[in-house]
């Protein structure tokens, strides 16, 4: 969108146009049109699935795609077709540390941005998993969330086999020190997030979610804030999701409520303990398990078990579309939120997955 200003205005939004301008560079809004574009729509499911580049975000239309229509993204942008603007890196990622870990962060279908982030590790059968979910009424938890995942990740990489304070010995012993690095895990997201918005008073600083699993070996162990979750879905036995959401359905559900009215209820989402300066704790909870079999750990935000929360059900959903996408966890993984965008889409949405056994 070169050219000569001009003394047009955009009808959609008021913004400045440009002589050869065919939809206006702040809005999209087609030229000579007073009709603004619908809201985005979540990638295709096959365009999700299909993104196996290692390491590398990806944008979320895939290679000059654009996501609402399909159509050529050009250099300045805008899709060539309907004029909207391409989504960001950040809005859509998948990452594939190892052939048996990946996973997918979107930003869903109703939210402006991206507040969800992840953070994956894998070498031979170690993994970390790290997903934090910004917290959307809090200024710049967008980019807390991200600093905290990363610097949680550092801390559990440190104790994997490569790192400097690698983890050894017996499954008590590497229970306790797993234990003790994901409460470090913790404290190192929430200095991430105040060094996001530094001078933020803490009322109006970033503030996000933490979950992180380690799989080690036959180990699991993971630990958390909030109410992003861990399951573990094994091929045979019984699934569970071996988190407890600190929010108000959490608390409901703990005195006895049964889990659909809970989280049906007003306050549901609304956490209780979090990263960020207004933080009263970030002491993670921790609770680990054997892995005796093949299964899939899954760690995600809530905008994918809003739509399945049951250990059971959300089993019986990674079953099904593993049916379609085969193995790949990053496959997978895009699936799921893809599953996530048809049902609403209401949140951000993140789905990582280890196979493991």
């Amino acid at each position: 969108m070169s050219g000569t200003t001009s003394a047009a205005t955009c009808a959609g939004c008021g913004g400045a146009l440009h002589a050869d301008d065919r939809f206006c560079e702040a809005c999209g809004t087609p030229v000579g049109t007073g009709q603004a574009l619908p809201p985005v729509p979540p990638p295709p499911a096959a365009k999700v699935a299909d993104e196996d580049d290692d390491d590398a975000p990806l944008p979320a239309g895939g290679a000059g795609g654009c996501r609402a229509c399909g159509g050529t993204v050009a250099a300045d942008g805008y899709c060539e077709q309907c004029g909207t603007p391409a989504a960001s890196e950040r809005d859509h990622f998948a990452l594939s540390p190892a052939p048996w870990v990946g996973g997918v962060c979107d930003r869903g279908v109703r939210h402006a941005r991206n507040e969800d982030a992840m953070a994956l590790a894998a070498s031979g059968s170690f993994a970390a998993l790290v997903v934090c979910d910004g917290v959307s009424t809090a200024p710049g938890s967008d980019v807390a969330s991200l600093a905290a995942a990363g610097a949680a990740l550092d801390v559990l990489v440190a104790g994997g086999p490569e790192g400097s304070a690698a983890v050894t010995g017996a499954d008590p012993v590497r229970r306790a020190a797993w234990s003790a690095l994901l409460a470090r895990a913790a404290v190192a997201g929430d200095d991430a997030v105040a060094a996001s918005a530094p001078g933020a008073e803490p009322e109006h600083a970033p503030s996000c979610t933490f979950v992180a699993a380690v799989v080690d070996e036959g180990l699991l162990v993971v630990g958390w804030l909030g109410d992003s979750r861990v399951y573990w879905l094994p091929d045979d036995g019984t699934p569970e999701q071996l988190t407890a959401d600190d929010s108000g359905a959490g608390e409901l559900m703990a005195r006895g409520v049964p889990r659909a009215a809970a989280e049906a209820s007003p306050q549901a989402h609304a956490i209780t303990r979090w990263l960020g300066p207004d933080a009263e704790d970030v002491t993670a909870r921790t609770t680990a398990t054997v892995v005796d079999g093949p299964g899939w750990v899954l760690v995600c935000s809530d905008g994918l078990w809003n739509y399945c929360s049951p250990a059971p059900d959300v089993a019986r959903l990674v079953r099904e579309h593993a049916e379609t996408t085969g193995p790949d966890p990053t496959a997978l993984a895009g699936a799921l939120v893809a599953w996530a965008n048809a049902q609403g889409g209401r949140d951000n949405v993140t789905a990582a997955l280890a196979r493991v056994g």
